[in-house]
């Protein structure tokens, strides 16, 4: 990395003077059918990149990867109009699909390494791996043939592997309590799930968090938000926390549960694509379901449209963090090598016409820096006075002031709590310490407990089971053992270790469970809406 970092500060002003012949070139040579012919001149400046990349393949003092090289200076060419164009090459283009899509092709199992095993954690129901009898707890010691225990294996190795074309087969070799067993599995088609917690935290209020928005996102919370409305819901915490976004008709599909039929939900605008402003219909089914958003500064793009439609509209209050400030629309490109130009086309601005998109022209490393400058300047803490400019200030119906110029401001502040941190606790959580403690707990543990209700009551971490868990740490995991910081962080310790139990049991839905009953977000949601 060193090496190509260096090469590229020699090659800078090579690689600006290229950016004009960059933008012709890449119109003619990578565009698809039908842009050819929005470049009808500039012959000899293509021609002249070309001769400057072979000038550099021969004599440049160092031995360069031109393809790289090239792919890193359409990315930073794009990034000089605005930080959200980019350039995807084609490689990474079926992972991006996958999360776009939310599924993949694959057997269904979450999995982790551990002590160079791959540890299977949970098998998802009616999956490729549930039908071929796969269960949690089991280690993989062969895939296809190929031994992968006791190697230095990563999870990007191991999703290669288990990953591929609907209905194609992959065998695996099991390790379960001391049985070596040989399974054939199909593979299928595997959701990547949206809504990864979704139940009542009482008779009345329930809690649904969307981790991303894909495709199929609003059928997932449709079905979620039916299940709670059946189980009793009248009022609804919504996580938008560390959701960074995604496709834009989610969000605005979600908006329209909660709001009736014609009010704005988002207003896009773009040179060449026009105005369009997408409103809610009247299939709502949560129109009278008194609502919270839950926000922080990673909440981002597509989140804050659904942030902003419920604020703007005087729906629901919005608790949390002042929002990331993502206010750009990008449309997707194919290129003829399989390659995509993510392409900004559009603002987009909230009801009351608030573009939230925060500043981004001192600078493309200045914009990704924003988010350290929040935690400097005390941001996480309390209000940044300084936001609250009166040019920015809209109104909302109702007459309830708003705030545009970078990122959704919530109308209930809740600072971040960092009261039982400290640098060993972040060191347990960086490490597998948690989730391979908790893996190793619940082997004989699974099916003692029906439900996470029944495991919050009966389920505690003894003062014997932290030690045990401490030493495990820096025995295992090489997490030497910090006494002043496993003493200022018992609690937040033993609570995210009971968690992570919970997850290896029920999945996020379990971990949320139990961690929601310390979240200083959800506590303040569930004070308001308890009004």
């Amino acid at each position: 990395i060193s090496t190509m970092k260096n090469s590229r500060n020699y090659l800078l002003p090579v690689i600006l003077s290229l950016v004009l012949s960059l933008g012709l070139w890449l119109g003619s040579v990578y565009a698809p059918t039908g842009f050819t012919s929005m470049v009808s001149t500039g012959g000899q400046k293509y021609q002249k990149l070309q001769d400057i990349i072979q000038i550099l393949d021969k004599k440049y003092v160092d031995t360069i990867n031109s393809e790289a090289l090239f792919e890193k200076t359409i990315s930073d060419m794009l990034h000089e109009l605005d930080p959200h164009s980019n350039y995807i090459p084609a490689k990474d283009m079926v992972a991006m699909k996958e999360s776009i899509e939310g599924k993949f092709g694959g057997i269904g199992v979450r999995f982790f390494i551990l002590r160079d095993t791959i540890c299977i954690t949970n098998v998802i129901p009616n999956s490729p791996s549930s039908r071929a009898d796969v269960k949690a707890g089991d280690k993989i010691l062969q895939v296809d043939g190929k031994p992968v225990a006791g190697k230095k294996i990563t999870n990007e190795k191991v999703m290669g592997m288990l990953k591929g074309i609907e209905n194609t087969s992959v065998s695996v070799k099991l390790f379960r309590q001391g049985q070596v067993l040989n399974k054939r599995i199909i593979r299928g088609s595997i959701p990547i799930e949206s809504i990864v917690a979704a139940y009542m935290i009482d008779k009345n209020v329930g809690f649904i968090k969307i981790d991303q928005f894909s495709v199929g996102t609003a059928d997932e919370f449709r079905k979620a938000a039916l299940l709670l409305k059946n189980q009793g819901m009248k009022k609804l915490i919504l996580d938008l926390r560390n959701n960074g976004g995604g496709v834009l008709t989610a969000a605005t599909d979600i908006a329209d549960e909660f709001l009736p039929s014609g009010v704005p939900i988002v207003v896009t605008k773009g040179e060449h694509v026009g105005t369009y402003t997408y409103r809610a219909t009247a299939q709502g089914i949560l129109e009278k379901t008194a609502l919270t958003v839950l926000i922080n500064s990673n909440s981002a793009s597509a989140s804050e449209i659904l942030a902003g439609a419920i604020q703007d509209n005087d729906r629901g209050k919005i608790i949390g963090r002042r929002s990331f400030g993502k206010g750009l629309v990008q449309e997707d490109l194919s290129l003829r090598d399989g390659s995509t130009l993510r392409l900004t086309v559009a603002r987009y601005y909230t009801p009351t016409g608030r573009c939230i998109q925060k500043p981004y022209d001192e600078g493309y490393d200045e914009y990704v820096q924003d988010q350290i400058n929040r935690y400097e300047s005390n941001e996480m803490y309390a209000p940044d006075t300084t936001k609250f400019n009166d040019s920015l200030k809209f109104k909302t119906p109702k007459g309830n002031i708003v705030y545009g110029g970078g990122g959704i401001m919530p109308d209930i502040f809740v600072p971040l709590d960092t009261t039982n941190n400290s640098w060993y606790f972040s060191d347990l959580r960086f490490s597998q310490s948690f989730n391979a403690f908790a893996f190793d707990f619940v082997q004989h543990q699974r099916g003692k407990w029906s439900n996470v209700n029944q495991f919050m009551k009966e389920f505690s971490v003894s003062d014997k089971m932290l030690n045990d868990f401490v030493q495990f740490a820096a025995k295992d995991m090489k997490v030497p053992v910090d006494k002043s910081g496993l003493n200022k962080s018992k609690n937040i310790i033993k609570q995210t270790l009971t968690a992570e139990i919970a997850r290896q049991l029920w999945l996020e839905d379990g971990y949320y469970q139990v961690m929601n009953r310390y979240d200083n977000e959800v506590q303040r949601a569930l004070k308001y809406l308890s009004f």
